[in-house]
């Protein structure tokens, strides 16, 4: 009878050591993706790299790690990291869609030869992602965009385009509406684009969906429509997000009211709604150029230092501090 007691306490005590260190790994796994929110990038991926010495096969470090390097433009490194997500767990639609967004950024800098065979493989993730979870807006969104702009040899297509545009519709009126908006300005029929882009901002008021109106009134040179939406943007934005990033890239892009363009940057970095979408560090760079631009060196070279301290080795940041 005692060796039993002992055997069932010793049983016990390994199934408690094994919960706490399950539980701990899951607490790293958790950090470092607050880190990356945070563009904290270098951290980041130190949590990862050693959390996946422990656990090679878990897919969800290798899909973090995979948009460490996709946010530092490091598109064979994030392409192994988010093939290994997907072979770790295939029926993962968010995995799939980092796949063929890291296949994409490669795709965006590769020559005109290999730039098709990427293109291809983007579209197969973005088409598997979609498939795996139908109600993905995020993925049905990266898939619209694709079908608009790639040509057809590559699974491109605006009948393609529309028929998803029709599928998004039920689960993401504004998202359905932005698809359609793009496929008419690919037709070059603005005035219907411009009407969807209105219809994406009356579906739900979102900042981005200002943005995105923002914008197309800036692609087709009418300024003042362009900064109306944009400050539409900002005051729809109560979360201070990514969105005040793009409305400072917008107000920079056409050369106005730069002090707006810089408040907006400050309030994103202060802000806890920070995310990969626009990372940190790309953002103090931002605001560093801004403040070149106007000649404080020394708060330029704080903002680079600052991205440097985040992502060392992105070369965009450590060429701008070197660069003052």
């Amino acid at each position: 009878m005692a060796f039993r007691t002992r055997l069932i306490a010793f049983c016990f005590a390994t199934l408690l050591v094994h919960l706490i260190g399950s539980a701990a790994y899951a607490a790293d796994i958790d950090q470092a993706d607050a880190l990356l929110h945070q563009g904290r990038v270098d951290e980041a991926g130190n949590v990862l790299r050693e959390a996946l010495t422990e656990q090679p096969g878990d897919a969800r470090a290798h899909q973090l790690l995979c948009r460490v390097y996709y946010a530092q433009d490091v598109a064979d490194t994030s392409i192994h990291e988010c093939e290994l997500a997907v072979s770790n767990a295939p029926n993962e639609s968010d995995y799939q869609m980092w796949l063929g967004r890291a296949y994409g950024l490669k795709a965006s800098h590769a020559n005109p030869f290999l730039a098709i065979g990427l293109a291809k493989k983007v579209h197969v993730a973005f088409e598997r992602a979609v498939e795996l979870n139908p109600t993905n807006i995020s993925a049905m969104s990266d898939l619209g965009q694709f079908y608009v702009g790639a040509p057809s040899i590559v699974g491109g297509g605006l009948d393609k385009a529309q028929d998803l545009a029709a599928r998004m519709q039920p689960h993401s009126p504004s998202n359905s509406h932005r698809l359609r908006a793009l496929i008419a300005e690919k037709k070059k029929d603005m005035a219907t684009a411009e009407t969807e882009f209105k219809a994406a901002v009356a579906a739900g008021k979102k900042p981005e969906a200002y943005v995105d109106l923002g914008f197309f009134y800036q692609r087709h040179n009418q300024p003042d429509k362009a900064v109306a939406a944009l400050q539409a943007a900002i005051d729809a934005d109560r979360r201070k997000d990514a969105a005040l990033v793009d409305v400072a890239s917008v107000l920079t892009a056409a050369h106005r009211s730069p002090q707006l363009a810089e408040s907006l940057l400050r309030d994103y970095l202060a802000s806890p709604m920070k995310s990969d979408a626009a990372p940190a560090f790309k953002v103090h760079i931002q605001l560093g150029d801004l403040l070149s631009q106007r000649g404080d060196t020394a708060g330029a070279r704080r903002e680079y230092a600052a991205a440097v301290a985040l992502a060392s080795n992105y070369a965009p940041a450590r060429k701008a501090l070197q660069g003052l």
